[in-house]
């Protein structure tokens, strides 16, 4: 195993240490112990920077099931090292963030850390594997410790609520993709993603392609929150703020657009996938930057807000895409679609986290995150004003900060999509940079809300449960950081454009590639009175102007139809699954076995006859049987009508002696055919059977055979009839289609020579089946335990009665 192989499955080995050494270390915070994984994965990534900005990749490959063609390879190249270093970059900030926010004294800090540990190298695994299956592993285990951190309060009926809904959701969709990467596979013959990108002509060309193409749009836009799916982000705040940091703005809801920049190479040579990529996304951008306007918790704004910048870059990346569909750089146009996804994904992981983090200081330090009890937190928490002015800033895309740079290129991408002439779509087109532009103006008016009603006008103590007062050197820190980057990046943005950008849009349009290095990106402030700085200004105008005109407009969200709402779609679509799953499992749980048993042997006669039919696969050849003896034939006839005589027996007692002397006279048949072991077994068993149902329905009520319907009996015989012949033709075809001899000659010639033994049934049993006999007697020493415990549970309830009597 490779040091990369290892850097990736660290975090998950640490995560089994973490329960021990918060055990036996109880005085230190746990996070401390975890604090140098991620700081260390870190630094390790950063040195791959040289190779990919160069062009360069890195892969490891470690055998897994290669006859399947399924390896555990990853690869690191401009894409994947970009989501690495969020990833982990990201990560250290919020678990130094998270030792001064999470109380030990508390909160189970061993499961929140351990949870968080699984999702860090889940995401590793995503977004640096390159092996689909590998990848989709990852991607399932992302959901399900998605699942943990958002409901880690399971005491609230809300966390669990909110866990429950992003797995379903995150699920469906995964299953999803799961079914692409199948058609994937068939198309091409290989789950390798780049060797799929290698043949990515056959996979537009392949009748499978379309329905290969949403299967994986279903997948990335589930686990990324575009509309409709969006409703399982903002439920999914109920979990606590350093958890909101990480998995919502900077990891877990960029694994979709993780998984649409790097199939992009695949599909986008279709106009399906720019169009349903840049449309969706930009619903998704206006939707939620509208519905953050009407929330009044800081959180749930900033969960919209994550909605919405989600469908910003989604757009973007289907922008972006037009290029390889049209196989030339035209100027840039669609290049800088792709430039703007890369740089804003950086952009928001910097302002988004440090907003959660600075939500959750202001919930920490006044016990509210409600907007309508806060106001005049300036004098009181000057640095965390400070923090909200520069990460909301960014997200309305002002200038200086990194935010109003990304802004401005989304403007140039969706007027670039305004002049795409896919399906005679061209007149539509310019609907893209109308919904572009005012979603923006949404997003500068939720932003302006966030840090002015919070941090100005009239300070109201007592709605607070506390009094409010800056926060610890420790929980700043890491905002800190995030805000000091977002200046930076604003500032100087080239700082990323050849190291980090550059390789990373290599990745997405590979076959664009203008040298050998990558792109030529250079990001600049001033590009004179261009439509996108006018467009800039008519949002921060018509933001000013809603914003302070607010209360006169903003009734129009309460004529919205609540019955309408998305959520409510989804909870009364889980009630009527409900329902009707119950209704279902009544029609046929009726708690009879006769009843389950008709079901069962149908369905076995419906499968099988067809199966001989269709396949033509009866066959009757009898040349080579044996004789039939007086002897058999007697023993057959004692069988049958001891078979039948059961059927109108009127005594329970009765009908176990007839089924015994069915057992016996098989028992006489393995005797007739000279195995003495297997008639000594089934004597063994026939009695044992017959004294214990004797035993048993010794105490049970007499058979009232004349209260039985005709109906249940004609269709018992027909089944039973049924099966008997299904089996017996199965039996005759299988003896009459022998394509090879009998595996008895095996074990005839090396029963002796390679066991030992010269009893060939036991050495079969003991030696050629071992396993097979070893997890027989398993399985029945686990049920001799069920039965002792049983057993003592009702001797030991039965003293207590005796007792209390």
């Amino acid at each position: 195993m490779s040091l990369l192989h290892l850097a990736v499955l660290s975090p998950l080995l640490l995560a089994i240490l973490i329960p021990f050494l918060h055990k036996y270390f109880k005085n230190i915070h746990t996070g401390w112990f975890l604090l140098p994984l991620p700081a260390v994965l870190f630094a390790y990534f950063l040195q791959f920077i040289s190779t990919t900005s160069h062009g360069g990749t890195v892969m490891e490959t470690v055998a897994w099931i290669s006859s399947l063609g399924i390896n555990f390879t990853l690869k690191v190249d401009g894409l994947g090292l970009l989501f690495a270093l969020l990833i982990t970059g990201i990560g250290a900030l919020v678990v130094l963030y998270s030792i001064y926010y999470l109380n030990p004294d508390k909160e189970k800090l061993n499961t929140f850390y351990v949870y968080l540990l699984l999702f860090m190298g889940a995401m590793l695994g995503v977004v640096l594997s390159d092996n689909l299956i590998v990848l989709y592993t990852f991607w399932e285990l992302t959901s399900f410790s998605s699942f943990l951190l958002i409901g880690y309060w399971n005491h609230r009926e809300r966390s669990r609520y909110g866990a429950q809904k992003s797995m379903l959701i995150t699920v469906f969709g995964g299953l999803s993709m799961l079914g692409g990467i199948l058609m994937l596979y068939i198309i091409t013959g290989t789950f390798s993603i780049s060797e799929t990108i290698q043949m990515s002509n056959e996979v537009v060309n392949h009748p499978l392609f379309t329905a290969t193409l949403i299967l994986f749009l279903l997948g990335a836009f589930t686990k990324s929150a575009q509309f409709p799916f969006h409703i399982w982000l903002p439920d999914a705040m109920e979990a606590p703020t350093p958890v909101s940091a990480y998995l919502h703005s900077a990891t877990m809801v960029k694994a979709g657009i993780y998984l649409v920049a790097r199939m992009t190479p695949v599909f986008a040579h279709s106009g399906t996938w720019v169009w349903l990529v840049a449309g969706v996304g930009v619903l998704t951008l206006f939707w939620g930057s509208f519905s953050a306007v009407k929330q009044t918790d800081l959180k749930a704004i900033l969960a919209f807000s994550t909605v919405s910048q989600l469908g910003m870059i989604m757009s973007l990346l289907g922008a972006g895409a037009a290029a390889l569909h049209y196989g030339t750089i035209e100027d840039g146009y669609y290049i800088v679609a792709v430039t703007a996804a890369v740089f804003h994904l950086i952009n928001h992981a910097t302002f988004k986290g440090s907003l959660f983090m600075v939500t959750g200081i202001i919930d920490h330090e006044t016990g509210t995150r409600d907007i309508r009890k806060l106001g005049g937190l300036m004098n009181f928490m000057p640095i965390t004003f400070t923090l909200a002015i520069i990460g909301t800033f960014s997200m309305a895309g002002i200038p200086p900060f990194n935010g109003f740079l990304s802004k401005e290129m989304f403007f140039t991408g969706m007027l670039r999509v305004a002049e795409m002439d896919f399906f005679n779509m061209d007149t539509w087109g310019i609907l893209f940079p109308i919904i572009a532009w005012s979603a923006s103006v949404f997003t500068f008016l939720y932003s302006m809300m966030y840090v002015f009603k919070t941090f100005t006008g009239k300070y109201q103590p007592e709605k607070l449960e506390k009094k409010p007062h800056e926060a610890p050197i420790g929980m700043l820190i890491s905002p800190v950081i995030l805000a000091s980057l977002v200046i930076i990046f604003g500032i100087f943005p080239n700082v990323l454009s050849h190291n980090i950008i550059s390789p990373a849009m290599g990745s997405i349009l590979p076959s664009l590639l203008e040298n050998g290095e990558g792109f030529d990106v250079h990001i600049s402030h001033w590009h004179g009175p261009t439509a996108e700085l006018f467009m800039t200004i008519g949002v921060i105008a018509f933001g000013l102007l809603l914003y302070k005109f607010m209360p006169k407009w903003a009734g129009i969200y309460s004529k919205l139809p609540s019955r309408m709402s998305f959520n409510r779609f989804y909870d009364r679509g889980l009630e009527l699954l409900e329902l009707t799953s119950k209704n279902i499992t009544k029609s046929y749980m009726t708690g009879f076995i006769r009843t389950y048993l008709v079901y069962i042997f149908s369905f076995f006669i419906l499968a099988l006859a067809s199966t001989l039919i269709f396949k033509n696969a009866f066959q009757l050849d009898l040349s080579d049987v044996a004789p039939i003896r007086f002897f058999e034939v007697v023993l057959v006839l004692i069988m049958a009508v001891s078979a039948i005589t059961i059927l109108f027996a009127k005594s329970r007692l009765t009908s176990i002696i007839l089924l015994g002397a069915v057992g016996y006279t098989v028992a006489l048949f393995f005797v007739l055919f000279r195995a003495p072991d297997l008639a000594l077994t089934q004597l063994v068993i026939e009695t044992v059977s017959v004294a214990l149902f004797l035993l048993a329905f010794y105490h049970l009520p007499q058979i009232r055979r004349n209260e039985e319907r005709i109906r249940f009996r004609a269709t018992n015989a027909l089944i039973s009839i049924a099966v008997g012949a299904i089996v017996t033709m199965i039996a005759l075809s299988a003896h009459s289609n022998k394509t090879f001899g009998s595996i008895s000659e095996y074990y005839v010639e090396n029963t002796y020579k390679k066991a030992g033994g010269e009893n060939m049934v036991n050495v079969i049993l003991v030696d050629f089946r071992g396993f097979d006999t070893m997890f027989e007697i398993a399985v029945l020493g686990i049920a001799a335990l069920g039965i002792f415990a049983m057993i003592k549970l009702r001797l030991t309830r039965g003293r207590e009665l005796d007792e209390n009597k």
